[in-house]
């Protein structure tokens, strides 16, 4: 993937860009089959810390009322959002 250059170094807070450093675009076929395991997130235990969305590099990971949900058509099951959430929310599960 690609990272954004930008011109200039960012000053301020509001510069610095919301969402993944990564151009669009890579992400637009399907996951294909490959995956063999795949993050199961606790939605009880998950605290909405937003790590595992800041660690994610397939940037599938999203906000869904306060927690975190996967977009499992994305996802290829690398297992960093879980080594990244301190709080143990996030499992792996064999692929079904």
């Amino acid at each position: 993937m690609k990272p954004y250059l930008r011109d200039r170094e960012p000053k301020e807070l509001s510069e610095i860009p919301e969402t993944t450093a990564y151009e669009a675009g890579y992400l637009v076929s399907k996951n294909a089959g490959w995956r063999n395991q795949r993050p199961v997130i606790d939605r009880d235990r998950c605290v909405g810390c937003l790590q595992c969305y800041l660690y994610c590099p397939d940037g599938v990971i999203f906000r869904d009322q306060g927690k975190v949900a996967v977009d499992y058509d994305f996802c290829k099951g690398c297992g960093i959002c879980k080594k990244i959430c301190k709080i143990g929310a996030i499992g792996m599960e064999a692929e079904k």
